[in-house]
């Protein structure tokens, strides 16, 4: 049995989610409702990951910034 492409990007997201808050990752995990698939196991109920808006504005100029 292996974990699908969306079963590994929900691990991630709860990893992202555990690490931003600082919050334990065990809960999001045992709250997973999987279901096997031709693809391998898919999490039913991925997280979502809630990102605060703290986007600036800046005013747009000609010259282009070069790292």
């Amino acid at each position: 049995m292996k974990l699908s492409n969306q079963a590994l990007g929900a691990l991630m997201l709860a990893l992202q989610e555990s690490l931003m808050n600082q919050t334990d990752i065990v809960p999001i995990l045992q709250g997973f409702e999987l279901e096997d698939t031709g693809e391998g196991l898919v999490i039913k109920n991925p997280p979502t990951v809630h990102v605060p808006n703290t986007a600036t504005t800046t005013a747009a100029t000609d010259t282009p910034v070069v790292k």
